[in-house]
């Protein structure tokens, strides 16, 4: 069906390895619906309802706005919670090949920094996964984050503008922070779950709104 979600397997707790599934190639549309464009989501937590009821998080908000507005595409989102850019640069490639999208989202670093993962690793994994969607024709959003200071501000301050560097140098669409108006909000501690890591059902339209323009754009 049209804005169809697809998961990519069951969630996980933080820290457990991602399954290496990918989406059924069919998603069955039915006869004289077939859509004419597929997006696909690879994301961690923040993009497979961690924590909040099936169907309130953002990549969900996304499927039905599509429904609505651009019948034609559907959405296929491939999240595991846990996730890291090493595990997302393992999967993309039999996903690439099962849903042929005509546009990734790639929202995935957060696992990486809250790990303290060497940030040449994660540039070039996201910059690999870039390359291998531009292989294809797809086009990328990639969805920036920011951290707290906790490994010091150099790490943090390198961290945040690694997503600007890369989709400047590759052209890609950016959402320069998944979290604004969120994590940055003067009631910042309500907007989340006791983890204080994942946003609530009611931060994800919000979440959508910062990410919607530019998918838009690259439909």
């Amino acid at each position: 069906m049209e804005g169809e979600i697809t998961s990519t397997g069951p969630h996980r707790r933080r820290g457990q390895p991602p399954q290496n599934n990918v989406p059924p190639p069919g998603s069955a549309p039915a006869p004289g619906t077939v859509p004419a464009a597929t997006i696909l989501v690879l994301g961690d937590s923040l993009s497979a309802e961690y924590g909040i009821p099936r169907g309130k998080g953002w990549v969900a908000l996304l499927a039905d706005k599509l429904q609505a507005e651009r019948p034609d595409v559907r959405v296929v989102n491939a999240s595991i919670s846990g996730d890291t850019t090493a595990g997302g640069r393992s999967r993309l490639p039999a996903m690439l090949d099962q849903v042929r999208p005509v546009q990734v989202v790639i929202e995935l670093g957060g696992n990486d920094a809250l790990r303290g993962l060497d940030l040449d690793s994660t540039h070039n994994n996201l910059e690999a996964m870039i390359q291998a969607c531009r292989a294809v024709n797809a086009r990328v959003v990639l969805v920036g984050m920011q951290i707290p200071p906790n490994y010091g501000p150099d790490y943090s301050a390198k961290f945040s503008v690694m997503f600007a560097n890369l989709a400047k140098k590759h052209r890609t669409g950016l959402v320069p922070f998944f979290l604004k108006g969120i994590a940055d909000a003067p009631d910042a501690t309500a907007q989340f779950q006791p983890d204080r890591i994942h946003p609530k059902a009611e931060a994800h339209p919000r979440m959508l709104a910062n990410v919607w323009p530019e998918i838009k754009k690259n439909l």
